[in-house]
C-alpha cells in the first residue's frame, strides 16, 4: 500500500464525488438493465469525469475525478448526469437518483458480468444480492497518511447526523418499512461495514489491512465497506455515509459539508483512542437510519442526547470557518433545516402512491422542482 500511496499529490482539500444512479424503463419506471451499453458509449466521449458500471446492471456510477472545489465537483457531476441521461434515452431508459428503488426488488436484478462482481457475489451471497442501494461517496485530498487517519477518527462521530440529513430511501420493494434509510440498514448486512475498528495510528490500519489480505478475506482495502476509510491510492479520505441524493444541488451541498468537515477535523486536537466510542457510533448510526432528521443522537462529546436537527445546526456552525475559506458556507447552511428527501418521498407516497414517487424521483434527478 505504501508504494502506490498518493498522499499530498493533489491540491489541498481537493474533492472527488461518486454518485450511483439507477436505470429505469420509461413506461413502468421499474429497474431495467442497460449500464454496460451506456458505459461503453461514454468511453467514446470526452467527458470531465467517468461513467462506470456498478454491481447491478441497472446502475451507473458517475465519477467526477479530482476537482479543486466542491462547486467544480458539482458541475462535473451535473454534466455527467446530463450525459448519462442522454445515453440512457438513446437506449430507451431513464435515470433515477435515490437510495433505494421504491418498488423493484434488488434480488431480481442481473449482476454485471465482470470478475470483481462475480467474486463479490460468490463470497457474500444473498448479502451481496441485497445491495441494490445507492449512496454518495465524497473524497477529500489529504496531505499525509497520518493526517488522513486523524481526519477519519475526528469526522466519524459526526457522520450519523450527516446520514440523518441525507436519508432518501424510505421505501423498499414496494413498502414503507418504517426506516428512514433502508440503504444504511442493508449496507450493514455486509461484512466489514459500519464504523472502522478503533485503532491508534495509520500504521495499525495498514497492519490490519495486510492481515486481512494475507488471510485471504479480501484482495485489498477497497473491500472494506466502512462508512469512512482512507484511500491511499487516491490520497484521500473517502466518506461513504450519505444516501444518494435526488437533487443535484443536494449532492453539491453534502460534498461541501463533508469537505469542510474534513478540513475542520484536522484543526482539532487528535481524538483520543476510544474503543467504547464505536458502540456509541453504532447506536447513533441505527437511530439516524431509523428516524432520519427526527432521530435523537448521543452528542459526539458523549454527554447527552440531542435531536438530529439541533446537532446539525451545531455541525454547520463548527465547519463554518472552513466553509467560509472554501466559499461554501451558503451551500452548506440550508442542510440543517431543509426537509429530507426521504420525507418528501413519504409525503408523495401517502398522497399519490408509489408510482407517483417514482415519477417524481425521475423528474428531480435532472431538475430541482
Amino acid at each position: 500500500m505504501t508504494e502506490d500511496a498518493r498522499w499530498g499529490e493533489s491540491s489541498p482539500w481537493s474533492v472527488g464525488v461518486e454518485e450511483e444512479l439507477m436505470l429505469v424503463a420509461p413506461d413502468t419506471l421499474r429497474l431495467e438493465t442497460g449500464s454496460e451499453g451506456i458505459v461503453q458509449a461514454a468511453e467514446e466521449l470526452e467527458l470531465p469525469g467517468r461513467i462506470k458500471t456498478e454491481l447491478f446492471a441497472c446502475v451507473v456510477e458517475l465519477n467526477s475525478g479530482v476537482c479543486e472545489t466542491a462547486a467544480e465537483a458539482a458541475s462535473v457531476i451535473g454534466h455527467l448526469r446530463s450525459t448519462a441521461s442522454e445515453l440512457a434515452a438513446e437506449r430507451g431508459l431513464r435515470l433515477m437518483a435515490t437510495g433505494t428503488h421504491p418498488i423493484s426488488r434488488a434480488e431480481d436484478q442481473p449482476i454485471v458480468d465482470e470478475p470483481r462482481y462475480r467474486d463479490f457475489v460468490a463470497y457474500a451471497g444473498v448479502s451481496a444480492r441485497r445491495q441494490g442501494v445507492n449512496g454518495l461517496h465524497v473524497h477529500v485530498g489529504m496531505p499525509s497518511a497520518e493526517a488522513c487517519f486523524q481526519a477519519t477518527e475526528a469526522v466519524l462521530p459526526w457522520l450519523p447526523v450527516v446520514l440523518a440529513l441525507s436519508v432518501n430511501s424510505p421505501y423498499l420493494a414496494g413498502a414503507a418499512t418504517g426506516l428512514a434509510s433502508n440503504r444504511a440498514e442493508i449496507l450493514a448486512q455486509l461484512p466489514r461495514s459500519g464504523a472502522p475498528p478503533a485503532l491508534r495510528s495509520y500504521a495499525e490500519w495498514e497492519q490490519l489491512v495486510e492481515r486481512l489480505v494475507s488471510l485471504g478475506l479480501m484482495p485489498d482495502y477497497t473491500m472494506l465497506w466502512w462508512d469512512v476509510r482512507p484511500h491511499p491510492r487516491f490520497g484521500t479520505l473517502e466518506i461513504r455515509m450519505p444516501d444518494q441524493p435526488t437533487r443535484l444541488e443536494r449532492s453539491g451541498a453534502f460534498t461541501a459539508l463533508l469537505q469542510a468537515l474534513a478540513v475542520t477535523a484536522l484543526r482539532w486536537e487528535p481524538p483520543a483512542y476510544d474503543p467504547p466510542g464505536r458502540f456509541v457510533y453504532q447506536q447513533n448510526r441505527w437511530a439516524a437510519l431509523a428516524r432520519g432528521a427526527a432521530a435523537e443522537l448521543v452528542h459526539p462529546r458523549g454527554d447527552r442526547l440531542v435531536g438530529a436537527r439541533e446537532l446539525a445546526a451545531e455541525l454547520v456552525e463548527l465547519v463554518a470557518p472552513a466553509a467560509r475559506e472554501l466559499s461554501t458556507e451558503h451551500v452548506i447552511a440550508p442542510l440543517a433545516s431543509a426537509p429530507t428527501e426521504g420525507d418528501e418521498q413519504l409525503e408523495v407516497g401517502r398522497a399519490d402512491g408509489l408510482e407517483a414517487v417514482c415519477a417524481r424521483l425521475v423528474e428531480r434527478t435532472l431538475r430541482s422542482s
